[in-house]
């Protein structure tokens, strides 16, 4: 499975894991409401160019040339295996998934959960970490003329926001109910160059 496949996976199962989201599946296939989904994803290699054993520093050089010392701390094994010359790719991935239900009388409320997973013993070093939230607010108002809609959040506070899609906006009615789930995740990964 490749780096970026695996990053992907965890983040689906983190977000899967909520219970919260999987409450309102069955009504979201009954009726029509909307929804949101984005997700952005940024990858960078530098090639490790020193080492210190001793004092778990490495230098990094990035693709425009740059260098940077990091020092690597305990939780990260098998640094012994890392040298010269070896590639070091980062992967940030950030999720953002918006689904409207209609009120089915849930409390509102929210959630958070982490996920992590390192190489194991004597591999390459590599590690992904998966974080996730999930916040279950309610429609409060929705003004058609001026394509705004306030939620209450689970604290009671209420917040305007403007739809930025109207048309969305007609699908959902006050009282319906809001989850969204924010997820983060980072995958390291060192690998030999090419041809060692």
């Amino acid at each position: 499975m490749s780096f970026s496949r695996s990053c992907s996976t965890l983040v689906l199962f983190a977000g899967l894991s909520l219970a919260t989201a999987s409450l309102f599946a069955e009504e979201a296939a009954s009726v029509e409401k909307p929804s949101f989904s984005a997700s952005q994803s940024v990858q960078m290699t530098a090639t490790v160019t020193a080492i210190d054993m001793a004092t778990r520093a490495v230098t990094l050089q990035g693709e425009d040339g740059e260098t940077q010392t990091i020092t690597v701390g305990e939780e990260a094994r098998n640094l012994a295996q890392v040298k010269p010359g070896d590639v070091v790719t980062v992967e940030f991935v950030r999720g953002l998934d918006v689904q409207v239900f209609a009120d089915d009388g849930s409390e509102l409320g929210s959630g958070a959960v982490e996920a992590a997973g390192r190489a194991e013993e004597g591999e390459m070093p590599g590690g992904v970490m998966v974080q996730s939230e999930v916040i279950t607010a309610r429609v409060a108002a929705i003004n058609l003329d001026n394509n705004t809609f306030k939620l209450q959040w689970p604290d009671d506070s209420v917040e305007e926001f403007v739809a930025q899609h109207p048309e969305k906006l007609r699908l959902a009615a006050v009282g319906d109910i809001v989850v969204i789930t924010y997820t983060q995740a980072v995958g390291i990964l060192v690998e030999r160059p090419a041809g060692e």
